[in-house]
């Protein structure tokens, strides 16, 4: 399901399993930090420079805790609009 029409603010969900690809510092890389259904808020948009036509999406996902975990850059395929059945 396309979020290209969601804005900072707005709630999403993990579509997929979200990984540390090393862009997040003080995680261990490939720490999964967010499962699929996980809820979410969009901080902010932006563009790769090497990849100007994507969207990225800066994206806090809850922790157990129900706190807003680290700031997560994201794409657009794995984030869904409407949560997972």
């Amino acid at each position: 399901m396309s979020v290209k029409h969601l804005q900072p603010g707005d709630m999403v969900y993990a579509a997929t399993e979200v990984t540390n690809d090393g862009s997040v510092p003080g995680l261990p890389e490939d720490m999964c930090l967010a499962t699929p259904g996980t809820r979410g808020v969009i901080l902010n948009t932006g563009h790769y420079e090497e990849m100007p036509s994507k969207t990225l999406y800066l994206v806090r996902f809850e922790i157990e805790s129900k706190e807003l975990g680290p700031p997560i850059g994201c794409w657009e395929e794995e984030l869904s609009d409407q949560p997972l059945a």
